[in-house]
């Protein structure tokens, strides 16, 4: 998959740095052209003229070439690449590239890069786990950006822990597989659902829940990503798709949500319904603020809200793929499958809150994948955006 990829390899200074070299011979045995991009403190570790030697073409470090003026143009290598690789990342360039600090040709060409970005972080173990550190990271991953997460082992000081680089071999098998995974629904037409709905009770209150729509978008993304055309329909969510591409409708109530998903799903190759939509809304909206009164308490009653998933299911043809999603508390896996099967999923997503670090509101999730034949696949915690790569990947 990295025949005839353009790739940009940015160094940084750190002890790791000697497997740079090996990282760009693997590349361009596997038909890629390597662009090497190092810091100035990259050069007290490997020169650059073992990596010229090895991809064929000068190394960039500095903004200009002292002697001839030649301007080095950041902006130029990001549009040249597919994909940029920063291997090894400092503690220091992480921290510059999370924060915007460009002083250097490598954070100027990350921040000028069109291309998916891969960060494989190499540092001492406590630098590794100090705060500043993962919240770089977690910026970086906000951003889009691909974190290969560091080995654990025997470090430069001496120490044990993690923080190692990964293995070049390993580096580049993240990258086959992220190309492999581009084009998977080259072709196909996605419907995913994102988000809460809100009912409303009057002009200022509404009934919702707590759900932040990042696990939809991160679908979305991974989907677009996949080359699929994708259509998310919202509810009210602060996010927004990183992938251009990606078309969003936005919706407010569970009955608005339904309407729109009828009309597209017949279009649809795959549809995922990943929303949390509301299960029940104010039978009577009022035009005007409801009073606190001096009742102690009040009574609301509610109306069952339309089972999109279970109305897609009823209308799914041959060859649709529909996916649900499932959060549970008790009985998860009963409740799950119980839900797959009634509603026709050829798969559901089970979320749990016993999780630490998974359900609403978080930017990490765990997750166990049920299909209808009775496999099952469970997804470890980790970043919401690497399991909607694996959800993706598993359609």
């Amino acid at each position: 998959m990295l025949n005839g990829k353009h790739i940009i390899l940015g160094i940084t200074g750190g002890i790791a740095a000697y497997k740079s070299a090996l990282l760009v011979r693997l590349l361009i045995k596997r038909g890629a052209e390597v662009q090497v991009v190092m810091t100035p403190s990259a050069k007290e570790f490997i020169t650059p003229v073992t990596l010229s030697a090895l991809t064929g073409k000068p190394v960039v470090s500095e903004f200009f070439t002292a002697n001839t003026g030649e301007w080095h143009s950041h902006v130029d290598l990001g549009l040249w690449a597919d994909a940029m690789v920063i291997a090894p990342a400092t503690a220091c360039t992480i921290g510059k590239m999370a924060n915007g600090v460009a002083d250097n040709m490598l954070v100027t060409t990350y921040l000028s890069a069109k291309a998916p970005v891969f960060v494989a972080p190499a540092m001492d173990l406590d630098m590794m786990a100090h705060p500043s550190t993962t919240r770089n990271l977690e910026l970086l991953r906000s951003y889009g950006n691909h974190v290969i997460e560091p080995a654990s082992g025997e470090l430069a000081s001496h120490l044990v822990g993690r923080g190692r680089m990964e293995e070049p071999e390993n580096i580049v098998r993240v990258l086959d597989d992220y190309f492999a995974s581009s084009s998977r629904l080259a072709g196909k037409k996605v419907l995913i659902t994102a988000g809460p709905t809100y009912e409303r009770i009057d002009p200022v209150r509404f009934i919702g829940n707590f759900s932040t729509g990042k696990m939809g978008y991160a679908l979305a993304d991974a989907a677009a990503r996949a080359g699929a055309e994708v259509t998310v329909v919202s509810g009210p969510v602060s996010v927004r798709p990183k992938e251009s591409s990606v078309k969003v409708i936005p919706v407010e109530s569970a009955c608005q949500m339904a309407d729109r998903c009828m009309e597209i799903f017949p279009q649809t190759d795959i549809a995922i319904m990943c929303a949390a939509v509301a299960d029940y809304a104010p039978a009577e909206q009022l035009d005007k603020k409801l009073k606190r009164g001096n009742c102690e308490t009040m009574t609301l009653e509610l109306r069952r809200n339309p089972d999109i998933a279970a109305m897609l299911g009823k209308n799914k043809r041959d060859g649709q793929i529909l996916v649900g999603f499932a959060l549970e508390t008790d009985n998860e896996e009963f409740n799950a499958c119980r839900k797959m099967e009634s509603k026709n999923l050829d798969l559901i997503v089970l979320n749990s809150l016993a999780v630490p670090g998974a359900g609403f509101a978080t930017d990490t999730n765990a997750v166990s994948v049920f299909f209808a034949d009775g496999r099952r696949t469970d997804i470890p915690l980790m970043s919401k955006a690497d399991v909607a790569g694996k959800i993706i990947s598993l359609l």
